[in-house]
């Protein structure tokens, strides 16, 4: 889970990452990502509708897991960003870890956010 201090308070933050920020689309999921240069931590929101799954539990069960995967990165980070996460589908709630976390990485990457890994 991540802290406190990485997630977003008040919708005119998101307002602004929906109106200005990139997209990157996977196939379960979509990230809007804008750099945030007044902040020196990123910060992240993970968006799941009633329409993905009706039971709060799930929908809480699919925010963690995404949580705990982006978690996971964060020292790869190139600079701070502002980050939405909006889940499509269920399956997120059931998929692997490992495969979640294949999924979390490559849009990351497709995003430009993440740092070329050294060859060593």
């Amino acid at each position: 889970m991540i802290s406190r201090s990485h997630r977003f308070h008040g919708h005119g933050s998101l307002r602004y990452v929906y109106q200005h920020g990139g997209t990157v689309r996977g196939p379960l999921s979509a990230l809007k990502f804008v750099p945030n240069e007044r902040r020196k931590m990123y910060r992240l929101a993970v968006v799941v509708s009633k329409k993905v799954n009706k039971s709060a539990v799930v929908r809480n069960r699919i925010r963690r897991r995404l949580y705990e995967a982006f978690r996971q990165h964060e020292s790869e980070l190139t600079r701070p960003y502002d980050m939405v996460l909006t889940v499509f589908h269920e399956q997120v709630a059931e998929l692997p870890a490992d495969e979640l976390d294949r999924l979390v990485v490559a849009q990351m990457r497709q995003a430009g956010m993440l740092r070329a890994k050294s060859k060593e």
